[in-house]
């Protein structure tokens, strides 16, 4: 690793002017051959070339050979990058989307700048600092370009709201605006809450403790953990989020490396669901910090995990500065389960295949069988307080398994989602009912129970036919309750939230449905041996 840092670092140096050092070893003679290659085509090469361009290419290659995970980061993409991570970012604080060529106000984020001076959902921004904006070709790059900014500075937003034609004027004050990892966190029932974590930033555990705090004071007893989908992010996150369910002094997780030595992470201190009974959902892209808790919930008998094979990423990556500002992340170790699993999957195949694998899993049948998952005996592990199996060799599999779901679709409700039709009308209906749902649908527990989807489902089918989608009825039929699900979760998402979209979207989720169905039949936790001790 030490060579290939110092390797990038001299192209880097050499690129920006041919330098050479007279060198001996063999080592050096490898950096003075790349160094001397660069210099070559600087002054030979037949068109005009891009030196740091040329780097950058070479410096991705390079770190393709290594592993899957170890990456090369542009100074100029380093902020984009890590900010979803860092829980915050600078700007007005608003969502949007480019709608028929309209940027959309889809909230004006609760406590950000733009809510503060009175922007909101449904304002249609015409002009952002005297540049007109709308009907203009705008991208979503280009509007993020142009909101977002150092905290104290101002940028003016001309609005139309409704079907005004007076326009509003707002100068806005860039702010730190803050990125939820959390997505929902609601009761199921009368004892059963349900935490939706969408990443591990810097503020997943606060955000965790508060949402369970809240729970607990609804009357929470069990709790289901959401980990579907949820790629990982910060390691620190993984231990203090898995200390929340552990007795301290319970191993987390540790990691090893060529040039580091084994470290322990112990659980530390009275953590705010040590008791209870404990679901954590899994999928096929449930992966790295994730993967952590799954591990040690699993390995410690703290709870079940419900669904399918997690994606098997088991490599630690360290970032490390250069010169420019850009950065690298390097694999610096492995880190492994407290009964001494190692998670990771093979890479031997390439980047490509290694990308590509999970979705190998559904053609060779392990998405909808248990059974296709073939694991050695030298990977048969045992969990640490009733010796139940489990196992290594490329992702955790979970307790229960629960294959995918391919019934109630058809080629018209996919058409529907992959074209985006669903979600523009849904975005659509909100904006030009909002004044009749603030009226009738202001509580979401009405909306949710007594909200009639027949009209908005008519006015969607024929907004598709407007886009060129036909109608076709046995194929509506087929899938109609997906439809109706989808587009009900839709519509409260525009209106309230993402919470609010779990809520009803969860709905067409087996995964989810398995999770209450196993946390609610104390039989069937009990078989699992979990009942015991919590």
């Amino acid at each position: 690793m030490k060579k290939i840092a110092i390797l990038i670092l001299l192209i880097v140096l050499v690129a920006s002017r041919g330098i050479y050092a007279q060198v001996e070893t063999d080592k050096n003679k490898t950096i003075y051959k790349v160094a001397k290659l660069i210099d070559i085509i600087e002054q030979l090469y037949v068109d005009s070339v891009n030196s740091p361009e040329l780097v950058d290419e070479a410096i991705k290659a390079m770190l393709e050979k290594l592993d899957p995970h170890s990456a090369y980061i542009p100074a100029a993409s380093v902020e984009a990058v890590e900010a979803p991570l860092k829980g915050n970012f600078e700007g007005v604080g608003v969502r949007f989307q480019i709608l028929n060529d309209t940027l959309l106000v889809v909230q004006a984020i609760p406590g950000g700048p733009s809510a503060k001076v009175g922007v909101s959902a449904g304002d249609q921004v015409i002009k952002i600092d005297e540049e007109l904006v709308a009907g203009v070709g705008l991208q979503n790059s280009g509007v993020r370009k142009r909101l977002l900014g150092k905290k104290g500075t101002k940028v003016t937003m001309t609005i139309r709201r409704g079907g005004e034609d007076e326009l509003i004027e707002f100068e806005v004050i860039r702010d730190k605006i803050p990125i939820h990892s959390v997505d929902a966190a609601y009761m199921i029932d009368e004892e059963i809450g349900y935490i939706k974590l969408n990443a591990f930033a810097k503020t997943t555990q606060a955000e965790v403790q508060q949402a369970m705090r809240k729970l607990k004071f609804q009357g929470m007893k069990s709790l289901i953990l959401d980990l579907q989908n949820n790629g990982g992010g910060y390691l620190d996150q993984a231990f203090k989020l898995a200390d929340e369910f552990l007795p301290k002094k319970k191993l987390i997780v540790y990691t090893e490396g060529r040039s580091y030595p084994k470290k322990d992470f112990f659980s530390t201190y009275r953590g705010l669901f040590q008791k209870g009974k404990l679901v954590v959902l899994v999928n096929e892209s449930t992966a790295s910090a994730s993967e952590i808790v799954s591990g040690a919930v699993q390995d410690w008998d703290r709870g079940a995990l419900v669904g399918r094979r997690t994606f098997g990423k088991g490599l630690v990556q360290r970032p490390i500065p250069l010169t420019d500002g850009s950065k690298v992340r390097i694999t610096t170790q492995r880190y492994y389960t407290p009964s001494g699993r190692c998670i990771q999957k093979s890479y031997e195949g390439g980047t490509k295949a290694y990308r590509k694998e999970k979705y190998e899993r559904y053609l060779n049948g392990e998405s909808f069988s248990k059974d296709s998952i073939k694991i050695p005996d030298s990977l048969v592990f045992k969990t640490l307080v009733t010796g139940r199996e489990v196992y290594s060799g490329g992702g955790i599999i979970p307790d229960v398994f629960v294959p995918v779901d391919t019934t109630g679709t058809s080629p018209y409700f996919l058409a529907l989602v992959r074209k985006g039709i669903m979600n523009r009308f849904a975005l659509e209906y909100v904006n030009k009912n909002r004044v009749w749902l603030d009226s009738n649908y202001s509580e979401f527990k009405n909306f949710q129970e007594s909200f009639d989807m027949q009209n908005a489902l008519s006015q969607m089918i024929q907004y598709a036919t407007d886009k060129n989608l036909t109608y076709k009825e046995d194929e509506f039929s087929q899938a109609e309750e997906a439809i109706t699900v989808r587009l009900k979760a839709l519509i409260a998402q525009n209106y309230w939230g993402f919470s609010e979209f779990y809520q009803i979207f969860n709905e067409l989720n087996p995964i989810y449905k398995k999770g209450i169905e196993l946390i609610s039949n104390k039989q069937e936790y009990k078989q699992l041996d979990l009942s015991k001790k919590h």
